[in-house]
Order: structure tokens, then sequence, then C-alpha cells
């Protein structure tokens, strides 16, 4: 378009070529400091970045398990597998429709969040799995609602799925998205998840020491979308560190790699320690689970409907168990699910840590 056409850069044989950034691009941009959006389950308060990122669909998924009686379920079993994987799917639904840079979309966070809003959504977790993509309706955004899933309906196959960034291997080396949880000897904490240049993708450029950025893989190149490509705008993200206080006392900072998964992995791991108990390094070393029941983040946001993955360690009668309810379950090799770390300080004063085995470089380290 009109935008793409003014961002026209010689190539170095002097052709014209479109671009996404210029120098001046660059020169304006400036880091931001937000505030976080928090949610709250039981006796912890979780704060997740803001609607540019997937992170309010863990809020919205823990206040619809708010409400239901978790605690006397077995958490590797199928009914715990089937009231998480149907709240994700409400809270994932609702992250298509609404969830957008704040800067340039209006976004209902405060709605979504709502109590009377989050019992009605509820009230949809049936017995059965959903094979439907169901969003909720909110007054004022009923065109946006049916703009975007008319688009979803356009663009979106319903298998070949894929929700992790593409990226193109031009390096032998392969990788992955980063996840740091850091916690000081005065308690401050952070979690992070800085990606976005992948090397194998886009090799660093050497007059910038550094990689462009991948993310905007993102956008929709469709106009009039709240994820519509635009300048200066951000792409709703993956990425989604977490962090947890209880009972008012910073407590914890979790996170992981994972595209859509991200917040799925970070879900049930949060649930594992925080309702059933479970120490970090149980909670994640568990048995993992996802849904791929929503559309893809990334192009060609492509679907699989009903569809969860479950690593075989829940056992042969969970797993038929699942499918007699109507879910689509594909079975992952022990351990092979997710690739979370943890950090936390208990109201004892320890700092403890942990990292999953699973598939990837990670560690706990202390000093």
């Amino acid at each position: 378009g009109a935008w793409l056409d003014s961002h026209e850069l010689p190539d170095s044989e002097g052709r014209m070529q479109r671009a996404v950034l210029t120098a001046d691009d660059m020169a304006r941009y400036s880091a931001q400091i937000e505030l976080p959006v928090w949610g709250r389950y039981r006796d912890w308060d979780i704060a997740k970045c803001g609607a540019w990122t997937q992170g309010p669909v863990l809020l919205q998924s823990l206040a619809l398990l708010d409400g239901l009686d978790l605690n006397g379920l077995d958490p590797h079993g199928a009914d715990f597998i089937h009231l998480v994987t149907e709240a994700m799917k409400l809270a994932f639904a609702d992250r298509e429709i609404y969830v957008a840079d704040p800067a340039f979309t209006d976004v209902p966070l405060q709605a979504l969040l709502a109590k009377d809003y989050t019992s009605a959504r509820r009230a949809l977790i049936g017995t059965r799995a959903s094979l439907d993509l169901t969003p909720g309706t909110l007054t004022g955004f009923e065109a946006q609602r049916r703009a975007m899933l008319a688009a979803l309906d356009r663009l979106s196959s319903t298998d070949g799925a894929v929700y992790e960034p593409t990226m193109s291997h031009l390096a032998r080396k392969r990788g992955d998205t980063v996840h740091l949880d850091v916690i000081d000897a005065e308690g401050n904490m952070v979690a992070a998840t800085p990606s976005g240049g992948w090397l194998q993708s886009s090799p660093a450029i050497p007059s910038l020491g550094f990689c462009l950025n991948t993310r905007a893989q993102m956008f929709w190149l469709e106009d009039g979308l709240p994820g519509s490509l635009a300048p200066g705008k951000r792409p709703r993200t993956t990425l989604s560190p977490t962090f947890a206080m209880q009972n008012g006392q910073p407590r914890m900072v979790f996170g992981t790699p994972g595209g859509d998964q991200q917040d799925q992995w970070q879900l049930i791991f949060f649930l594992y320690h925080a309702e059933f108990g479970m120490g970090l390094q149980q909670a994640l070393d568990a048995p993992l689970f996802h849904s791929t029941h929503f559309p893809a983040s990334f192009y060609p946001r492509s679907r699989s409907p009903g569809q969860i993955m479950v690593e075989d360690t829940f056992g042969a009668q969970v797993i038929a168990d699942l499918r007699a309810r109507g879910h689509d379950v594909q079975i992952a090799p022990h351990m092979s699910i997710g690739r979370l770390t943890a950090a936390a300080q208990g109201a004892d004063g320890i700092l403890r840590a942990g990292a999953s085995p699973r598939l990837m470089q990670a560690y706990a380290v202390g000093r």
C-alpha cells in the first residue's frame, strides 16, 4: 500500500525495494514502560503483559477455573485435563476477536475479566469437548466480532496448524525462544521472554549489529481488523512471561518458549503448583498437554478443532476417557511437551528454582 511505497529503499545494485523500516523509524523508536494486567486466582495475584500480547488469556483461563472445584480432582486425570482444555478454548477464542495493540485498538480487558462475563462463559463448559470456536459477545464490539470470525473463516484451514513462529533454517544450528526467571539477593524478581530476531532466519546485519525482528509475521495483511498491519503498531505477540504474588507478597516468576502454547503450559504448571501443592521441579516434571483447537497466531492461522496433544505419561485409561468425551487426542512421547522454567521465594525466605528437562537447554542456577 501507500505506506510500503513510501518505504522504498535502494538495494546494493541501486534497485528500489520495499522495506518496512527506515532510518527515521529506528531513530524515533523508544522502549515503553507499561503497567501489567492483573488477575486473581484463590490467594494469588497474577501479573501479565498487556493486550498487545496473549498474556490476558492466562488470566481469563484462571478466572474461568476459579469458579470450579479443581482441588478434589486428580491433576493427572481426564476430568482435570477436560476442564482446563475447555476453559482455554474459551479464553483463546476471545483472544482472536479482542486482543491487539491497545495503542491502535480498543481492547475491552475489563469486560473480558468481569465476574458476570466470566460466569456466563464458564456455563458453556460442558461434559463434551467443544468443536466450535466460541468467542463471547461484548456490547459495542459486535461488528468487530463478525469481521474477525469472517476473516478467520476465509483464511483458516482445519489441519496442519503451526503454533510457533515460522522460520527458515539458514544456519545448521537450531534454536528457540529464550525465557529467563531471575530473583536477586534483595528479592527483586524478573520474568522475561526476549524473542523476535531468529538468527536462523534473519542473520545479524553487520552495519547494525543485530538481526531484524521477525514477529511481523503475526500481523494480518487484511485491512480493518484489530491485528492489521499499520505503521508503528505492535503485532499481537505470543511472548508471555508471568509474575505471581501470594497473599500480597512477591512469590514467583515463570515462563516458557512455545508460541501459542506458552500460556497453556504456564497455566497447567501454575495449577500443579498453586492448586495441588507440587514443588517447582515436581510441577515442571509432571505430564503436560495443550490444545490446538483455536487458530494459530502464525500464518496461515490454521486450527485443528477439538484436538489436544497429550503426553503418553497420562496413561491409556485417561486417553481413552478423553476420547470418549469427544477430544481428538494426539499422543506425544513422555517428556516431550513444554519447556518451562520457574523461580520462587517461599514464605520461609528460601529461594527455589526449577527447569524443565524437556527438549531444550534449561538450567536452574543459584549463587
